[in-house]
């Protein structure tokens, strides 16, 4: 890369998340543990999940992709960012930090609509009980599925879109452990008005029509249960939902709070802190969730770690 300001930028150099030199060993062993119960976790549901017949239903078949996407995710970025811990200086080539973006866009996007299906899925089984089979078959299942991926696909592609028509000058410094749309455009040197407008509009069609369907999904579960006579049948309903509800609240509180705020309100060093909740801490806390909370999970597990000491 050139020194002039017509040149263009052949790499970035990220920030990472600190500063200061006494913090990166520590917060390198902090995220690979992060990192480590990440993998673990959502690779054992997934084993887990694939090995009992009994959990081949649709709400194990969603779940199953929420750790396949939780994982894909946090791979996406947590070797980076860990290499940047123990480097003396943290350069990704321009073509890295646009693949590491597309990714992470892409599966951002497939876990908010993955957590709306699966919030559908809760609405069925509690509001409509009796055409359950019938609603949430194989076909439909497959169905929301492609919806999920394919709005994972819009959402790479749209950012991806915003990104490719930026021209990068002298400044290649990413304040961000990752490759990021807020910081991008900080760097871009013919960044508008309309760039910061797409990015507005992509994200809440990528947080906002999934927040919007979960709200309605469990404003008709709610009104269900309210209406269930006995205080046993009330609390079994809860106790189907709990679990996804920590997992949304999580995901799209730490998200909303990031990118559907001015840069003015959440200034970038307190937004990269943010944005370590849904990139490192809500991939790890899932399945922990989801074990921890689900009685299904948990006598799968038991059958299938008897099988493996007696086999």
């Amino acid at each position: 890369m050139t020194a002039d300001n017509t040149s263009s930028v052949t790499e970035f150099i990220l920030t990472g998340l600190t500063d200061q030199p006494e913090l990166q060993i520590p917060f390198f062993f902090l995220f690979l543990g992060f990192y480590v119960v990440t993998v673990a976790g959502n690779l054992g549901l997934i084993t887990l999940i694939g090995l009992n017949s009994h959990l081949h239903i649709p709400m194990y078949f969603f779940l199953f992709n929420l750790s396949f996407i939780d994982f894909s995710y946090s791979t996406t970025l947590t070797p980076k960012m860990l290499m940047g811990f123990v480097s003396e200086k943290n350069i990704i080539s321009y073509a890295g930090c646009m693949t590491q973006f597309f990714f992470f866009c892409f599966f951002v996007f497939s876990e908010s609509y993955i957590l709306s299906a699966m919030a559908y899925d809760r609405y069925v089984a509690i509001c409509k009980p009796l055409v359950y089979t019938v609603t949430m078959s194989p076909q439909v299942c497959l169905l929301l599925l492609l919806g999920v991926y394919g709005m994972g696909v819009f959402g790479a592609v749209a950012h991806m879109g915003n990104i490719m028509i930026m021209t990068f000058c002298a400044d290649n410094l990413v304040n961000h452990y990752m490759c990021d749309i807020i910081p991008l455009l900080e760097l871009s040197c013919n960044s508008s008005y309309i760039n910061l407008l797409v990015v507005f509009i992509v994200v809440t069609i990528g947080i906002g029509v999934p927040i919007v369907t979960i709200f309605i999904s469990y404003g008709f579960i709610l009104f269900t249960i309210l209406h269930i006579s006995s205080a046993e049948g009330q609390s079994k309903a809860f106790s189907t939902c709990s679990s996804h509800i920590i997992v949304v609240s999580l995901f799209f509180g730490s998200g909303a709070f990031m990118y559907l705020k001015p840069p003015s309100i959440l200034p970038l060093d307190q937004g990269k802190v943010s944005s370590i909740f849904y990139t490192a801490v809500v991939p790890m806390f899932n399945p922990v969730i989801y074990s921890l909370r689900n009685k299904d999970v948990k006598i799968a597990l038991k059958k299938t770690l008897s099988r493996k000491i007696f086999s």
